[in-house]
Parts: structure tokens; C-alpha cells; sequence
């Protein structure tokens, strides 16, 4: 699937009109989401896992299979943050690979990518909305109750470093699908 470079939103933050754009994942983004991603896993748990790596190697086979990753770009057109959906089964998705640049401020950023991938999702038909998280991560379970999401109990984390799984069902905002 190739998709034109499409400016998703212009989010303006605070009085310094800090533009970010929410642009679909390019060939361009490649390396800034798989860098992003892995300083966040490695400098908040230490290590990489299998379903990381073989997520990073296989974005084309990802985007084929449905799934999308936004990416918050600067005015200078430089990464600041991504996240991405992807499709499960039964009008599940996931949102995962949600991280952001430690080099930079980014201050709305992830939001702004996280809005981006939820509202994707729901018009791509989904019925919920799943992530897996781990509780030590504040930061992020703030954003996820703001998005309306909550806990849930699962039998298998599925990863090492997951401790929390998070779920929204989707009602009636599906009503903007392509």
C-alpha cells in the first residue's frame, strides 16, 4: 500500500504557535520510528524483545495487513513522535509503538499521534480499542484514561516487560468510516 504524504492535523501549542503536523507513516519516517521506539523500550526497561524486532522488520508487511503509524513532524519536518494501530481480530485493535524523540521537546506530541491512531482505527471499523502497557509508566497510563481506556485483567501479557492491558469499546463513534 503507498500512501501520499497527507497532512492528518496542525496542532497548535501554547502561545508560541509550536506547529506540530500529524503526517502518515513514509519511508522517510523509518528510522526516526524505530529509533524512538527502541530508546524508549531500552532506557525504560533495558532490553528489546522478539515481537519488537520483528515488528521493526516487517512495517511493510504491517501496512499491508491494515495497520497504520502516524508520525508528529516539527515545521522543519523532523520526527517528534509516532504511534501505530494495527488490527487484531474481531474489530480489535491495538495501539502500540507509541513513543517519542528524547532529544527533543515535544510537548503535545504524543496526544497528538495517539488521537491520531485511536480515530484511524474507529474509522477503519473498530469495536475496541487495545494496548499493553506496563504500570511503572505514568506518564502513559495518564493519557490512556484520558482517552477513555481502562484496565483490564489478561491470563498472558503477551511481553516480558508488560504488566497492564488497557481497553476501549467503541460505540457509535464509527460513524465516520471511508
Amino acid at each position: 500500500m503507498r500512501m501520499n504524504l497527507v497532512v492528518i492535523s496542525v496542532v497548535t501549542i501554547g502561545r508560541e504557535a509550536n506547529k506540530l503536523k500529524i503526517v502518515p507513516f513514509s519511508e522517510r519516517y523509518r528510522d526516526p520510528f524505530i529509533q524512538f521506539n527502541k530508546d524508549w523500550i531500552l532506557d525504560n526497561f533495558g532490553f528489546l524483545e522478539q515481537e519488537d524486532l520483528d515488528t521493526f522488520e516487517k512495517i511493510e508487511d504491517e501496512l499491508k495487513s491494515g495497520a497504520m503509524i502516524f508520525i508528529a513532524v516539527d515545521e522543519q519536518e523532523e520526527a517528534v513522535a509516532c504511534c501505530m494501530t494495527r488490527p487484531l481480530s474481531d474489530g480489535r485493535w491495538e495501539l502500540c509503538k507509541f513513543a517519542s524523540n528524547k532529544n527533543r521537546s515535544h510537548k503535545g506530541a504524543g496526544c497528538a499521534v495517539f488521537e491520531a491512531t485511536i480515530n484511524y482505527a474507529i474509522s477503519h471499523g473498530a469495536a475496541e480499542l487495545f494496548l499493553l502497557s506496563n504500570s511503572k509508566l505514568k506518564t502513559a497510563m495518564h493519557i490512556y484514561q484520558k482517552y477513555g481506556f481502562h484496565e483490564i485483567k489478561l491470563d498472558n501479557y503477551e511481553y516480558e516487560r508488560g504488566n497492564i492491558a488497557f481497553l476501549r469499546t467503541v460505540k457509535g463513534e464509527s460513524d465516520n468510516e471511508e
